[in-house]
């Protein structure tokens, strides 16, 4: 059963039962209250009846010592409330009263009437000694009228004795019974809001203690516990099962990491194998003395470039080097490709000392000035010219390598700057235009360090931006990983 079918069934039910409950109580209380108002109103009948009749009386002695138009609208007004009363009182006479005692009390009120009338009539015509005999009648008859009241007030008192004590015991009854529906209900409520947060809450603080496992590494489900069935349940499948995915993926993962590391070190061993640094060095110096002795210093000079050239490019790539160590490097390299080239290429410098000292990733430079003589110049027969540019400004030491070349599309530019494999066949024995920007992008832990400017028949520019701290150091995030 899901949570909201719980929510929806069993709430309105425990309310349903709160209302029924109240209603019933709501229902036998006003019953109760019905009957003891009839009752009251009877009663208050009776003494309204009582003290119409005097106020009648007042009225009609009034008129009689003086018979003016403001007594006779006194009098006609108090008649007529009588009258009414009258017949209010017979439609509210109690069946519990025998009906001879109501009716005989009614006509004394009629009697009442007749003779307050006759009076009326006799001053009217002002036959005083007869309207003086009924008005003493009338008198009597009042008086009759208030003994009557006071005996029915009294009957209704009698009739009713019982009745109170049956109210009494109904409201005692009533007292016990709601309050053992108030403390049913408010344990119901409790057993319902502990079974409905209980079987929310469970499940949440399971959850909560498996991402705590999760956390700490324990991928591994600790027991098969019974899931429930509702959406908690499916929720804590789904965690159960993408934690079961993350643990077969990591060891994917596992076994590909150590099946790379096992190609690398065989790819090591065997470059190993093939050239012994050491061997290749002494076998360079060998050669430069030998040259040397022979009086070829040109060729000396190039064996001891070509094996600084190589030294360099073995050294261990994890290590940043100074933009000075770089600049050195390309000097070796141009100087390599002036042995070939000869006359046909010019390297252009134009560099500030003080940003010499800046430290950026090993080999960044030379692969750069490699790739413009393989894509750009190589192909000139004169006037090559490649300029390598550094500028220090507050925030960034600018480099610059550009080149009179051929230049390159729109296409192989945007390719470079966003990184993509096989922009250009790559054909220097370096690292690659590629994973030079990566790298740098990795070192300083930046993106949009390197533009690149180009136009066909023109040439190309690439401009990298170093970036630099107030303090005047360079901003460097972490260790490259080169492999």
């Amino acid at each position: 059963m899901t949570i909201r079918t719980k929510l929806l069934i069993f709430i309105p039910l425990l309310v349903l039962l709160i209302n029924l409950v109240t209603f019933f109580l709501f229902q036998s209380g006003k019953m109760v209250q019905q009957s003891y108002n009839q009752m009251i109103d009877r009663i208050l009948l009776y003494n309204q009846s009582s003290k119409v009749v005097e106020n009648n009386l007042s009225t009609l002695h009034s008129y009689l010592l003086n018979p003016d138009d403001s007594n006779k609208k006194r009098y006609d007004h108090s008649r007529v409330g009588l009258q009414d009363l009258r017949l209010l009182l017979q439609e509210k006479s109690n069946v519990s009263i025998s009906s001879s005692t109501v009716t005989s009390y009614v006509h004394l009120l009629d009697t009442f009437l007749e003779q307050q009338q006759d009076a009326f009539t006799a001053a009217s015509d002002e036959r005083l000694k007869v309207s003086l005999t009924q008005y003493e009648n009338a008198e009597r008859t009042a008086s009759f009228i208030q003994e009557d009241s006071q005996q029915l007030v009294e009957l209704e008192l009698n009739i009713y004795e019982p009745v109170y004590e049956q109210i009494q015991a109904e409201n005692k009854r009533m007292y016990l019974l709601g309050a053992a529906v108030f403390i049913t209900n408010t344990l119901l409520s409790i057993l319902l809001a502990i079974w409905i947060s209980r079987s929310i809450t469970g499940p949440v603080s399971s959850l909560v203690s498996r991402a705590k496992q999760i956390s700490k590494g324990h991928l591994k489900q600790s027991s098969n516990e019974l899931q429930a069935k509702d959406e908690l349940g499916v929720l804590s499948g789904a965690f159960e099962q993408m934690s079961s995915d993350l643990l077969e993926l990591m060891e994917r993962d596992k076994a590909s990491l150590e099946k790379d590391r096992l190609v690398k070190e065989l790819e090591l061993q065997a470059l190993q194998s093939q050239i012994n640094p050491h061997f290749l060095f002494n076998t360079l110096n060998v050669l430069s003395k030998l040259a040397l002795i022979e009086g070829a210093e040109k060729t000396s000079d190039l064996i001891i470039s070509m094996s600084n050239l190589l030294r360099y490019n073995l050294r261990n790539l994890e290590h940043a080097v100074t933009l000075r160590d770089e600049v050195a490097h390309v000097e070796e390299y141009f100087t390599i490709q002036q042995a070939r080239f000869r006359d046909r290429i010019q390297l252009v410098k134009d560099i500030d000392p003080s940003a010499l000292s800046y430290h950026i990733p090993a080999l960044t430079l030379q692969p750069i000035v490699e790739n413009a003589f393989v894509h750009g110049i190589e192909r000139m027969e004169n006037g090559a010219k490649i300029r390598l540019e550094i500028k220090q400004d507050q925030h960034h030491v600018r480099i610059s390598i550009s080149d009179n070349g051929s230049g390159m599309t729109e296409e192989i530019r945007d390719s470079l700057l966003r990184m993509e494999a096989g922009a250009f066949t790559e054909q220097s024995t370096g690292l690659g235009t590629k994973n030079v920007f990566k790298r740098l992008q990795l070192f300083y832990g930046l993106h949009g360090l390197v533009d690149i400017e180009s136009e066909r028949g023109i040439g190309t520019t690439i401009t990298i931006r170093i970036p630099v701290r107030e303090d005047g150091e360079n901003i460097h995030v972490q260790t490259v990983n080169r492999g």
